[in-house]
């Protein structure tokens, strides 16, 4: 073997083919895989960020349904009322507004101390956001005996919007109301 054989020219070019050369294989596959993890990435990234956005909206609206806020007052008596036994019952209404984002429903109203009782008449009333809804109550007042608690704590069963049963209270002051002048009217004068 002469000299010249045993040594390699790195410069040269040869026209035979030496066969199946994998580094320029190499160099075309990687940059397609690498632009594909980089597409899937920020797709992944793009959906990430709108299931969080639409997560955080929907325990938002959740959080919204879910809230209970009301103010209630006497708002009238029926017109009359009787003394029973010491006892005075007294048809009237209870004026709620929904002091909430969502609306809700009314389902049952209920008070008790030693010398009042209110209970609603068991119809239920939807009451829209900001609007007031006029709920009918038996007011049961006992005769020649001072009010025991003032405010008295009104307990409200509200199904809100999301479809769940709640208890709110709310005070609601009787002196002064229409009630407490019927009950002078039935009972005599305080």
């Amino acid at each position: 073997m002469s000299a010249d054989d045993a040594v390699i020219d790195l410069d040269a070019h040869r026209d035979e083919s030496v066969g199946p050369t994998t580094g320029r294989a190499r160099h075309t596959v990687r940059p397609r895989i690498v632009l594909g993890l980089v597409a899937a990435f920020a797709v992944g990234l793009v959906l990430g960020g709108w299931g969080v956005d639409r997560s955080r909206e929907a325990r938002v609206r959740q959080e919204r349904d879910a809230t209970v806020a009301l103010v209630a007052v006497p708002a009238g008596s029926g017109g009359g009322g009787v003394n029973s036994g010491g006892r005075a019952r007294i048809e009237g209404s209870l004026a709620v507004v929904n002091a909430g984002p969502a609306p809700i429903t009314v389902r049952s109203v209920r008070a008790e101390s030693p010398t009042v009782l209110i209970r609603d008449f068991g119809r239920t009333r939807l009451i829209r956001p900001g609007g007031t809804g006029w709920i009918g109550v038996a007011v049961l007042f006992q005769c020649g005996e001072p009010l025991a608690a003032e405010p008295l704590s009104v307990r409200f069963s509200v199904e809100t919007a999301d479809g769940q049963v709640r208890e709110a209270h709310y005070p609601v002051a009787i002196v002064g109301s229409d009630w407490l002048n019927m009950l002078s009217v039935i009972c005599g004068p305080r």
